[in-house]
């Protein structure tokens, strides 16, 4: 397995140069998008892979989706996500600029990596997560998805970052939407979740097992149905719309973290040592793959 390790200090670096952007990198406000767009773009670009843009309009703005392959062009792809915009006019830390932070970690990891891919790892990060476009064709991650079905491009999986900085030490920090979910899982919410879907058992078990055995990090795992509405609650859902099996990474967002879509999602809130060894874990799930 992968002897690479995530760095913090880079993973904080990424975190706060988004969440310093004002005004907010919303949907509303495409300079701050754009700089956001601008420095994922920055820092694929010194990795030696093909980096490409894939624009697209939505009520009339441009948006941009910014893309890294790695590993041969006519393998499979692999898909590994994060959204780079924020809910309001907030700096987003948790939501989701530790995503993107290590959507770009892992990059830096797979650039590294020797011997080469056997896939095609292509690392995207999309616009158009948060409301008023969620759950509409003009996520990001809906136009991407698209485009490999449309193109007929082989998916060995997708996985998605989706708040990955937040976590608690103490006894009962863990909320759940119901009963039968909180006898099944830790009351301390300091592990991290492999959400998939119900009848892909087989990848939820491959993946959190490799992230489990390569992770100093509880790592958890749970499969819904895909109608259920916390199974599909950020960009994976639209590989799901495609065909393609997809999974998220989750710190599990606002079932823990009280700052979610509040003023209070700050970098500060973050703990950046586990942070990495999300990132570790998803590296070596990569690999393993």
């Amino acid at each position: 397995m992968p002897t690479t390790k995530a760095n913090p200090q880079r993973l904080y670096a990424d975190v706060e140069f988004l969440t310093s952007l004002r005004p907010a990198r919303n949907y509303e406000n495409l300079a701050s998008l754009n700089q956001a767009a601008d420095y994922i773009k920055a820092e694929f670009s010194k990795l030696g892979g093909e980096v490409v843009e894939q624009p697209f309009e939505a009520d009339g703005r441009r948006y941009r989706n910014i893309i890294l392959r790695l590993g041969p062009a006519d393998a499979p792809r692999l898909v590994v996500g994060a959204h780079y915009d924020v809910f309001g006019d907030h700096a987003g830390a948790d939501d989701n600029a530790s995503a993107v932070a290590g959507l770009l970690e892992t990059a830096r990891l797979l650039h590294a990596r020797r011997p080469p891919l056997r896939y095609c790892v292509e690392l995207v990060s999309y616009p158009n997560e948060e409301p008023p476009y969620f759950a509409t064709e003009s996520m990001g991650s809906y136009v991407h998805a698209k485009s490999l079905h449309d193109a007929g491009t082989p998916v060995r999986a997708m996985l998605c970052y989706e708040m990955i900085g937040y976590f608690r030490d103490e006894p009962g920090s863990q909320r759940f939407p119901n009963q039968q979910l909180a006898a099944l899982y830790p009351s301390t919410g300091n592990f991290i979740t492999v959400v998939g879907c119900t009848g892909q058992e087989p990848l939820i078990e491959k993946v959190h097992g490799l992230m489990q055995a390569n992770a100093d990090i509880d790592v958890q795992r749970i499969n819904l149905p895909v109608g259920t509405a916390l199974a599909s609650l950020s960009d994976h859902r639209n590989y799901w719309h495609f065909g393609y099996e997809a999974l998220m990474l989750t710190d599990t967002s606002f079932l823990r973290n009280d700052n979610y879509h509040e003023a209070s999602d700050t970098i500060d809130t973050l703990d950046f040592r586990r942070m990495a060894e999300v990132v570790n874990g998803a590296y070596a799930a990569i690999v393993g793959l």
